[in-house]
């Protein structure tokens, strides 16, 4: 294994030689064959547990048993995908990513509403239009079940170490992160990583400068100037817009338990329980906008969250569900968009509601600021 590989042992994806023995791990995992008996296998056989175990294990050997290549692996997540996108979605579409040039490796710098669908959206727009997939950012406050950091190393997934606390030891991690996002970028790999640490679950999409900082990390040992080092990133906005927001429910529960009791507790396997939602849950339309490269003089961290925001912000393609919640009453609303927006609404405990309507309704509100702000410059 050579000495670039080596550096970034402990976070980055697996290769292909790698592939093999961690396809091997997960077929020998109970816990991870109990969670695939629970969701594709009858009750009656699920809860049965040593033959559930034995037709699972049949099946996936037979699937993935001979899979020993990152390529191999993601031609397999592209087939899962298309059933995902065919089951749980009305349409996907995408916009912007005929603008960008297939052979050049991007940062894509996204909004967050779903903790795995986000990046997987956008791997198959890139998928879809013949365009190599990216290598994941994802925390390691997600990692804390072994088959769950298999699937993600598998999955060109790379490790946030956010569990980092000392100072001395956040810079360590933070420094090596940035070399690695540099390094796979020049090397023709892109990246996709979210806006800010954790979801918006209030609707509000807005990028967190201490993210941009990490990034300079490794510019500023290259001694390069920060606008310029922001260009070589080739920094790419993307806007997720999704007509019935991953896991409302959940995001209002733990607002409003902030806002009653000051903070909010995970409980266990709650990322997980929400992965699952996130992937089941009816998703109506959901767009992707790729934004433009960003080449405007940011000569800041600040300066360069506001241009990031700018695009996110400008392109959100809003759906029904955003007007009827922003108030809109120029918007024309086909009937049976309202009707499902309404009875969506129905579903959602009262307490919950303001939540859950304020949540749609910041895509709008914020677009109609940045719209009118424009137009007073």
């Amino acid at each position: 294994m050579s000495e670039l590989v080596d550096k970034y042992a402990d976070i980055r994806p697996y290769n292909d030689d790698e592939v093999a023995a961690s396809v091997t791990r997960l077929i020998a995992d109970n816990a991870f064959i109990d969670v695939l008996a629970k969701y594709n296998l009858p009750r009656f056989i699920s809860s049965i547990p040593f033959l559930a175990r034995f037709l699972v294990r049949r099946q996936l050997q037979k699937k993935w048993g001979g899979v020993n290549s990152v390529e191999q692996v993601q031609q397999e997540v592209a087939k899962y995908l298309a059933l995902l996108v065919k089951r749980t979605t009305s349409e996907v579409t995408f916009s912007g990513l005929d603008q960008l040039d297939p052979k050049q490796a991007y940062l894509f710098i996204s909004n967050h509403r779903d903790i795995v669908l986000d990046p997987a959206l956008v791997n198959w727009g890139l998928f879809s239009h013949k365009m190599k997939t990216v290598r994941i950012a994802i925390g390691d406050n997600l990692l804390q079940i072994p088959y769950i950091t298999e699937l993600m190393r598998l999955n060109k997934s790379f490790i946030v170490k956010r569990s980092a606390k000392a100072p001395k030891e956040m810079l360590k991690a933070l420094s090596q992160l940035s070399a690695y996002i540099y390094d796979s970028l020049a090397g023709g790999d892109s990246i996709w990583i979210a806006q800010k640490e954790g979801r918006a679950k209030d609707g509000f999409d807005q990028t967190d400068p201490a993210l941009l900082k990490m990034l300079q990390l490794n510019g500023r040992k290259q001694k390069k100037e920060f606008s310029e080092y922001v260009r070589e990133l080739k920094i790419v906005p993307v806007s997720i817009s999704y007509q019935y927001e991953p896991c409302a429910i959940a995001k209002a529960k733990e607002l409003y338990h902030k806002q009653h009791h000051g903070k909010y507790v995970k409980s266990a396997g709650e990322d997980i329980a929400s992965i699952v939602e996130g992937f089941s849950a009816a998703k109506g339309h959901v767009h992707l906008a790729f934004g433009q490269p960003i080449d405007a003089d940011c000569d800041s961290p600040e300066r360069l969250a506001k241009t990031i925001d700018q695009q996110i912000v400008d392109s959100f393609f809003l759906h029904p569900g955003n007007y009827i919640a922003g108030g809109c009453k120029q918007a024309v609303i086909d009937k049976s968009d309202a009707k499902a927006f309404e009875q969506r609404m129905a579903n959602v405990p009262e307490e919950l509601k303001p939540l859950v309507l304020a949540m749609y309704a910041k895509p709008f509100h914020r677009k109609a600021e940045f719209y009118s702000s424009e137009h007073e410059q």
